[in-house]
């Protein structure tokens, strides 16, 4: 399934400088603070690097949480796993 994702990744970068090397335009670009003019490939370049490395890190946020998440129940579990197997070796004693 990783080598699909891997292929599908070098995929959409291809196309990417494909697209990028066919628009060579000037572009006006207006963000927040200032306005640019910028080639069309560099900009689509650099909106695609940026995309993809938010992508990564939210991505990246949300896994290690996760993993966290299972680690703190697998251990939770583990505990009582002993508890459990304590009390059948030994019985509880009734007054």
């Amino acid at each position: 399934m990783k080598i699909i994702g891997i292929v599908v990744l070098i995929f959409s970068f291809l196309v990417a400088l494909a697209l990028g090397a066919q628009n060579q335009e000037i572009v006006s670009f207006n963000y927040l603070l200032a306005k640019g003019e910028f080639r069309l490939s560099v900009l689509l370049g650099a909106i695609f690097g940026i995309g993809f490395i938010l992508g990564w890190i939210s991505c990246g946020m949300l896994y290690l949480k996760a993993r966290l998440s299972a680690s703190s129940l697998q251990k939770k579990v583990n505990r009582q796993q002993k508890e459990l197997d304590k009390l059948r070796v030994d019985p509880v004693k009734e007054h």
